[in-house]
């Protein structure tokens, strides 16, 4: 078992509301072919589509499996603050309740979190979100932020919550990580989501317009839950190109239709230095790993 911190770690709540899907004044999203088009986006209660299904080829842009929470509250000093720290502060693996409405007390798990909506993503089992609500409160044990690898400082951990670091089990070989995969990706083509300055919260995004760099890293069988290693970019103070740098993450949102977007990626570990070394598994998604589903 790997060495960490987690004896120090603060387990603190934090809450958000189940939010409607939105749109903005202009419906269509234009795709990079240029056409206009009108298609399911963020938010909501999504019945058909959970961790461990494609995340692309669905008529959708943005799409977020399960349930998007969203914390509401405008504070009159720190303005959307809660939200901010419900976003911060929560991590994948944590455990999520349902405490308002007619699924009170049912239990669920942060798989991740989408920037510039802001929203924290939560898996139900099919039977809770037939009784959620818009507007529900679902309250998340947030645990994992501070999560160190004692005896690998070159490695960076964060957005995840240290229950989930055990079930994922990577294994040490030298001073390098072995870390299960489902797909490498090359930083190229990872677009929406860089530029911002910290990688605590939000994602970026798997641009896959390239036929030909999507045949040639299987791109095309990525599901919603995937690990993926991001070869050559450095998440450690933002998201930055870097040669020989590795980054992991989470794939949490469907492909999208416009220029710059596709399936989203929420980092989990990444090394400046390359001491992350990716290993390809089938099975390396959190549907699998934390047995959330048993029909895939």
């Amino acid at each position: 078992m790997l060495r960490t911190n987690v004896d120090k770690l603060v387990m603190i709540s934090v809450v958000g509301e189940v939010v409607s899907p939105i749109y903005g004044r202009g419906i269509y999203s234009i795709s990079a072919e240029g056409m206009p088009m009108v298609l399911p986006g963020v938010g909501g209660i999504t019945y058909n589509v959970r961790v461990g299904d494609p995340a692309c080829g669905w008529e959708a842009d943005h799409v977020e499996p399960g349930v998007s929470i969203e914390n509401k509250e405008n504070d009159p000093t720190f303005g959307r603050g809660a939200n901010t720290a419900l976003n911060v502060l929560s991590c994948v693996g944590n455990e999520a309740v349902v405490v308002s409405g007619d699924a009170k007390g049912a239990k669920g798990v942060v798989t991740g979190k989408h920037g510039g909506i802001e929203h924290v993503l939560v898996d139900f089992q099919p039977e809770t979100l037939e009784k959620l609500m818009l507007g529900d409160k679902v309250l998340v044990k947030a645990f994992g932020v501070g999560l160190k690898l004692l005896d690998f400082p070159e490695i960076k951990v964060m957005n995840m919550d240290p229950r989930f670091l055990e079930a994922l089990d990577p294994k040490p070989v030298g001073d390098k990580l072995e870390v299960p995969v489902t797909h490498v990706i090359p930083a190229a083509i990872m677009g929406s989501g860089l530029g911002a300055n910290q990688t605590y919260s939000g994602d970026y995004d798997i641009q896959l317009f390239d036929e030909a760099t999507r045949k040639e890293y299987r791109l095309d069988d990525l599901r919603l839950g995937d690990l993926v290693a991001i070869l050559d970019a450095d998440h450690s103070y933002g998201r930055i190109y870097r040669k020989g740098a590795v980054s992991v993450g989470i794939v949490v949102h469907t492909n999208c239709v416009t220029s710059g977007h596709g399936p989203g990626v929420t980092t989990l570990f990444t090394s400046s230095t390359g001491k992350i070394i990716p290993r390809i598994d089938s099975r390396a998604n959190i549907a699998c790993i934390l047995k959330l589903r048993t029909d895939i």
